[in-house]
């Protein structure tokens, strides 16, 4: 067994064949090589990176084999934010730049849903029905910059319809099945699609859920809709107004050949959304070299993949990791993909998955990890994952003791890479880095490309302080419009309204001398406690440590004469009771961790907490409820997964205004 772990504590060093192998130790001898360019390590090729950008994206563009018939010869015609233009000549396809990693040698994706078997899809087969959908969406009239939205799970299908689509020229937006009928539609409503790609109902836990009903809602409220392909999951029968998947793959009169419109740098790829916790998600709109370029950097150098890998991330189609699955294929490597619950039959359900499919990167998030050490289970008793290489977190900060449960149980051998990005680059911007030790609780640093900084309220770079997460210098995969944004005004009001000409993302981090980094949360959920500002996931961490508690939230108010009123609400586990006993456990935690200042005033014990629809704890519209202001104004009911969740807070909200 390890020993305790704390913050800081060396967790993993490279050896010098994990160094002598990596993808960035390959790029650094190009980099000399073809640009006679040394680097003495990592630091100093990101230096390079962020200062020299044009340079650095060309590099990467020639190192990374993209594939375009047109490239031009300059790379970043102006360097602003916003409004940054990069390569005005080019014109390529993000699709055929995965299609030129074809290969017999392995297969492009390994696919189980919960009821198994585990099924292979080869190259040829991927080709050979994106070729025939790609006939067939000519056929029913799509063309470059119409809208194509998919009501899909995480099934090989919606990889196709997705590459199809985007081969086109024409814009992919998705949306899982779980999403109730308002939360779509405050989605596709807003970019007005002309086809929707559906599934009849999916499976989860188990349970199968019919969507046919809001199938027929989305057709209803959709207006520009011309045309609806529905793919069977829970039964053969077809759906009314509908075409038929199976009928329009099994009716190719012969082996077609894909075509890839050659699209502008800047061309829509796919519209991601905001969470929408206050109003109308934002639709994100990103571009296929933007996109392109990001993720062969961040798959094949951050993330280490090599053509031979088999990466994995459980996600589900609305959320921007789904369509960075979609990116590992540009590497050449196997995708994985998992339809279902995590812990159907058991939390054991994706350990198991992993050492059957020789799973070499295997993505999660911290709420995986949290039930896996609240459940006891030890992988590595049950399991050969030696072939894990590489473990990627995000969503929300990895703590400490994932870190520690995750050496423990897996084995010490993998690099543990905690990211953080977002949907709006739909990447990584601090990650992880092969050439790099692992420090318990911390992110390894900034990603190649991304000036990201701390930022103080004067605007200056800070290390050894917490600070306004900026991006300072322009990244390719920044969005290139918000979908109905005349002026770009929601845009600029979104990342360049604080600090004019730099990106403000919303999040606090802390860099460290050694580059390393640790992300606090949310900057507009910050808690300000007699002048020490402390971001909520350090306060998560320590409460949910406790034993018996499963989850928490906090807030921090200012209500009646006092300066600061810090409520904690905790979810705990079947059979605990919230008694003195431990409320007091939970405060001497606080306490000796963190500060007497983390302790709260209040702690509350609640059944459930609000989540977005794509899992983010809603921390801002609770305060706003329990300030007073009315739910209609602080929250958007239809962009959570459980809505019901908000009135405990309503009701609070009543008793701390009388």
């Amino acid at each position: 067994m390890m020993r305790d772990v704390q913050a800081g504590d060396l967790l993993w060093r490279p050896s010098a064949e994990v160094v002598e192998r990596a993808n960035l130790t390959r790029f650094r001898r190009w980099l000399a090589a073809e640009r006679n360019l040394d680097f003495a390590d990592y630091d100093a090729l990101w230096r390079w990176s962020v200062t020299e950008l044009g340079a650095f994206w060309q590099a990467i563009w020639d190192f990374c084999g993209v594939k375009a018939s047109q490239r031009g010869e300059v790379a970043l015609a102006e360097d602003k934010m916003p409004g940054a233009v990069w390569f005005p000549k080019a014109r390529l396809n993000y699709v055929e730049n995965i299609f030129a990693q074809m290969t017999d040698e392995h297969p492009a994706m390994l696919y189980e849903d919960e009821d198994g078997p585990l099924v292979e899809w080869s190259w040829a087969e991927v080709y050979r029905q994106t070729a025939v959908l790609q006939h067939h969406l000519k056929s029913l009239g799509i063309t470059q910059g119409d809208r194509v939205v998919a009501y899909l799970p995480n099934i090989p299908e919606a990889i196709v319809a997705c590459l199809a689509t985007v081969s086109l020229g024409a814009i992919w937006s998705s949306a899982s099945p779980d999403f109730g009928s308002k939360a779509v539609l405050d989605r596709f409503a807003q970019i007005e699609p002309k086809l929707l790609i559906t599934v009849d109902g999916y499976r989860y836990n188990g349970r199968p859920f019919d969507r046919r009903d809001i199938i027929s809602q989305l057709q209803a409220g959709l207006p520009t809709l011309e045309h609806t392909i529905a793919i069977p999951l829970l039964d053969d029968a077809p759906l009314p107004n509908t075409l038929s998947w199976p009928n329009l793959l099994a009716n190719a009169d012969k082996a077609r050949e894909l075509t890839f419109a050659q699209v502008p740098f800047d061309h829509p790829l796919w519209i991601l959304y905001s969470s929408g916790t206050t109003g109308l998600p934002k639709p994100i709109v990103h571009g296929h070299g933007g996109n392109l370029l990001e993720h062969k950097k961040a798959i094949m150098l951050h993330n280490d993949i090599k053509p031979s890998d088999r990466f994995f991330w459980y996600t589900s189609t609305g959320w921007m990791m789904w369509n960075y699955l979609v990116g590992s294929l540009l590497s050449g490597s196997t995708a994985v993909l998992y339809n279902g619950s995590p812990s159907y039959p058991t939390l054991d359900r994706l350990w198991d998955l992993a050492e059957r499919t020789g799973m070499s990167y295997f993505g999660l998030s911290p709420a995986f990890v949290a039930a896996c050490q609240n459940a006891g289970i030890q992988p590595n008793q049950q399991h050969d994952l030696r072939q894990i290489r590489g473990i990627g977190s995000t969503g929300a900060p990895l703590p400490v003791s994932a870190f520690a449960w995750l050496y423990q149980n897996v084995h010490a051998h993998f690099a543990l890479e905690s990211l953080s990005g977002g949907t709006d680059l739909c990447t990584a911007f601090v990650g992880g880095c092969r050439l790099k030790p692992i420090y318990a609780g911390e992110i390894q640093g900034a990603s190649l490309g991304a000036m990201v900084q701390a930022w103080n309220g004067h605007g200056e770079p800070v290390v050894g302080e917490v600070g306004e997460l900026v991006i300072a210098a322009p990244m390719p995969s920044m969005p290139v419009k918000f979908w109905n944004d005349p002026g770009n005004l929601r845009y600029q009001e979104s990342y360049f309204e604080i600090f004019p000409g730099t990106w403000r993302h919303g999040d606090w981090i802390k860099f460290n001398e050694r580059g390393g980094c640790v992300i606090y949360g949310r900057s507009d959920a910050t808690i300000n406690r007699k002048g020490i500002r402390m971001g909520t996931s350090e306060i998560y961490a320590c409460v949910e440590a406790v034993d018996g508690v499963l989850d928490s939230l906090v807030v921090d108010l200012e209500l009646l004469d006092r300066d600061s009123y810090m409520p904690l609400f905790v979810i705990l586990a079947e059979g605990k009771v919230l008694d003195d006993a431990l409320r007091q456990e939970i405060n001497q935690t606080l306490r000796r961790e963190l500060s007497p200042r983390h302790v709260p005033d209040a702690i509350f014990q609640v059944s459930e907490l609000p989540y977005t629809l794509s899992g983010k704890k809603l921390e801002i519209p609770v305060r706003r409820i329990l300030l007073g202001h009315p739910v209609e104004k602080a929250a958007n009911l239809g962009a959570m997964r459980n809505p019901e969740s908000i009135n405990f807070f309503v009701e609070l909200a009543q008793k701390l205004a009388t």
